[in-house]
């Protein structure tokens, strides 16, 4: 028998002090810019997940001196100002799409010969326009399995660009910004100066925000004036010591279950200063109702009496994440929900319009799918396994779901160790 786990139904209105992870975006980030800065870098929070142990993982394959502390949760890596160690070597990246996009830049830039292999997961999700780039750089990039996919070898070009003009790019992020996210924080390796044109729509995201933000505080300069990102040629990171933020993806599984209950939660350290885009979910809770107000703990969301939340169109692009979390409780809500803007997710862990749309219908739940929207209709959700095709996220937000409605069990709920790996533990401690 498949394992399966069993959401607790709630009677009540939760009443709930939660501490989660340190964010899985900011963990590979500071990994990456860690080992790329001259001299020795203490990360402190560290998220020990899946995704994160398969780039420490990485970084050792490459010959990185790492010290990992899983209890205190620190990480102490010994960069080489944009050296590998190595010039030779495999790493295995998982499902972990920062760590594929990230490393293979850092690796393409670096002197010697690589392979990046990855999860059947992964191995399925777009590199190509990353790859281009690099090779219109000069790496040499050929394909192990699948055109355009992971894995690969890479040559590297060891510092062949011309030392006296700015490297120009041309790049497309509609697919992902993690490509450019790669770009950036690889970019002093480039010494004479890395200058992207964004040629797609999307020109800016949460996630590129933080990692601008990230590599300014480490002491990496970027400018971006509507559509090219200049970083100059005297970029370099300061070694020192880096705070990991508390997870503020992870956190909203709590809010929302303060939402659909009528309940509060209130989520360690995570606060209106915090960095990530996520933080934008909290707010459309209280645009439906929900009250939101600060405590010396963290942020602390009020649920409406009876966890009746109004209906709501919102354009969820930039917090994508959290459609499955807004999913999973939409069925609750007094009208409509309709999630906009959203068509890249299917390119990301599952399908995940198709995946929601889909276990929706499993609970009940009417739900019509469009290229790049769902529109959610009220309903009561009947007992149902819900699939979760091995996507960490599904499994999470759709534990929401059985806190109102008996019956509901989460197929493979160990797929959530991809970036919280006590998640339903955590669950099944509050739930008593």
């Amino acid at each position: 028998m498949e394992n399966r786990y069993k959401v607790h139904k709630l009677n009540k209105p939760i009443d709930w002090l939660v501490e989660v992870p340190g964010s899985k975006s900011m963990t590979n980030r500071a990994l990456l810019m860690a080992a790329l800065a001259d001299g020795t870098t203490t990360l402190k929070g560290v998220l020990f997940s899946d995704d994160s142990r398969n780039f420490l993982g990485s970084l050792q394959s490459l010959g990185f001196k790492v010290d990992i502390d899983v209890r205190e949760k620190v990480v102490t890596v010994v960069g080489l100002n944009g050296r590998i160690p190595v010039n030779e070597g495999e790493i295995y990246v998982g499902s972990a799409g920062t760590a594929a996009r990230f490393l293979t830049a850092m690796l393409a830039l670096a002197e010697g010969t690589f392979v990046v292999n990855a999860s059947e997961q992964m191995k399925k999700r777009p590199m190509k326009p990353l790859f281009d780039v690099l090779e219109s750089m000069g790496a040499e990039i050929t394909c192990l399995e699948q055109e355009g996919f992971l894995p690969v070898k890479i040559k590297g070009i060891g510092g062949r660009l011309p030392a006296d003009e700015m490297c120009c790019l041309k790049l497309d992020i509609s697919k992902s910004t993690q490509f450019l996210s790669a770009l950036m924080l690889v970019s002093p390796m480039v010494k004479q100066g890395l200058r992207i044109e964004i040629t797609s729509e999307r020109k800016d995201g949460s996630y590129i925000r933080i990692t601008r933000k990230m590599m300014e505080q480490l002491g990496a300069r970027v400018d971006f004036d509507g559509t090219c990102y200049t970083m100059c040629g005297d970029n370099s990171y300061t070694p020192g010591c880096c705070r990991i933020e508390p997870d503020v993806s992870a956190a909203c599984y709590f809010y929302a279950a303060a939402a659909l209950t009528g309940g509060r939660a209130v989520v360690k350290n995570v606060t209106w200063a915090c960095m990530q885009g996520d933080l934008k979910f909290i707010r459309l809770l209280g645009e439906m109702g929900c009250k939101i107000s600060e405590t010396p703990d963290g942020i602390e969301v009020q649920g409406v009496p009876g966890g009746k939340l109004k209906g709501i169109t919102v354009d969820m692009k930039d917090f994508s994440d959290q459609a499955m979390t807004l999913a999973a409780i939409a069925p609750f809500a007094d009208g409509v929900v309709r999630i906009e803007n959203i068509g890249h997710i299917r390119l990301q862990e599952s399908d995940r319009i198709h995946a929601i749309a889909t276990e929706l219908s499993r609970l009940g739940v009417r739900c019509d799918e469009e290229p790049d929207a769902v529109t959610i209709y009220p309903g009561e959700p009947k007992a149902a396994v819900v699939h979760t095709y091995d996507d960490h996220r599904m499994a999470m937000a759709f534990a929401l779901t059985g806190l109102r409605t008996e019956g509901v069990e989460i197929a493979d709920p160990m797929c959530c160790a991809k970036t919280f790996e006590t998640y339903f533990a955590v669950l099944d401690r509050l739930c008593q």
